[in-house]
């Protein structure tokens, strides 16, 4: 059967077949969406997630060896695009109170979901609508303060809520070495610059592996949030695009949020909502989360220009080019910070002396 047969025959199950079908716009994943729209004007979401068009994922007691030999995803420890992770974090979340689409039917071997819709309320559109920022973002911190509370679970509704450990860490920001010579010709980095560039990164890996305590979300911004105006206190931050969560570094979600890849978040609004996650989380080191929070931010900075870098290269999705200065102002000011000398030298000696204002 064709993707769409199946897609059909989901729908028709699903007592669906009459809804009209509306695609959304696609992202930089292997996902796609349509908004289903009943007569009466109800409407639900179909996620679409081919299994075939990602690796697999990784599997709870797998090693070092054996998730390098099974490709990125395992190596990284993203889901592979498994529905049961969805539904299983979706789930996770809900339970702690806060708003993940509610789940409708769904059909993993085939990789179809039918979930709830949380409308159009995006933080970033809503902000470029003229919606003041701060009040979302404070919430959207609330949130996370309030998820960080408790400690997770091994797994959350049987899908496994691995560590983000130093190899997964380790995976996603080699992409750049792997992948910004590919995008920018005048980059050459010489084996040793490879060999440097691993062994700086590698405490801080170890550092965040050891801080990971807490359910993160792992792409937390303001694409990925929704203002839901008639809910009541942090259940107001709908979520989505979860599915790759971890058990991970508190730092990670904030810093995904304050330090976002897609729109300008101000200095001035960043510390207001790192003082107000504190204020919420009072029993914190905030110096010593600060390390992290600054460290692992540059981590995350330099993994993303390796991904803007081969959605541009191999993927031929130029407009991903356009995040990039914004991403290396972010990682210019975390390599300012005491304790990343050594790697902000790194990147000064190996041609990137230009990108670092």
């Amino acid at each position: 059967m064709s993707r769409e047969d199946l897609r059909v025959r989901f729908l028709q199950q699903a007592g669906l077949s009459d809804w009209r079908r509306d695609a959304l716009p696609g992202d930089a994943s292997t996902r796609r969406y349509e908004r289903l729209v009943h007569t009466d004007g109800s409407t639900l979401m179909l996620m679409d997630q081919a299994p075939a068009l990602e690796s697999q994922p990784c599997p709870p007691d797998a090693t070092e060896a054996e998730r390098k030999a099974l490709g990125y995803n395992a190596s990284a420890r993203l889901a592979a695009g498994k529905i049961e992770a969805f539904v299983g974090a979706a789930t996770y979340l809900s339970e702690h109170g806060l708003s993940a689409p509610k789940l409708r039917d769904f059909d993993a071997q085939n990789g179809f979901l039918i979930l709830e819709d949380l409308g159009d309320g995006l933080f970033a559109r809503l902000i470029e609508g003229g919606e003041p920022e701060a009040p979302l973002y404070l919430e959207a911190v609330a949130a996370l303060a309030k998820l960080h509370e408790v400690t997770p679970p091994a797994d959350v509704a049987g899908w496994p809520l691995l560590t983000y450990d130093a190899l997964a860490l380790k995976t996603g920001v080699d992409l750049f070495v792997e992948w910004y010579p590919k995008y920018d010709a005048s980059v050459v980095l010489s084996d040793h610059a490879a060999a440097d560039w691993a062994a700086l990164w590698a405490p801080l890996q170890q550092r965040a592996a050891t801080g990971a305590t807490v359910f993160i979300h792992r792409d937390y911004h303001a694409e990925n949030l929704l203002w839901l105006k008639d809910r009541e206190g942090v259940a107001r931050v709908g979520m989505i695009d979860f599915q790759d969560c971890l058990k991970g570094h508190p730092s990670w979600d904030l810093h995904s949020l304050l330090q976002d890849a897609r729109r300008d978040v101000s200095p001035e609004l960043e510390v207001l909502c790192l003082d107000h996650y504190f204020s919420l989380r009072s029993d914190v080191d905030r110096d010593a989360f600060m390390q992290n929070y600054t460290a692992l931010a540059a981590m995350n900075e330099a993994r993303i220009l390796g991904i803007f870098a081969r959605l541009v290269t191999r993927d031929a999705k130029p407009r991903y080019e356009g995040f990039m200065p914004r991403m290396w102002r972010h990682l210019s000011r975390n390599l300012n910070a005491p304790g990343m000398e050594n790697l902000r030298a790194w990147f000064m000696t190996n041609g990137f002396e230009g990108k670092l204002s």
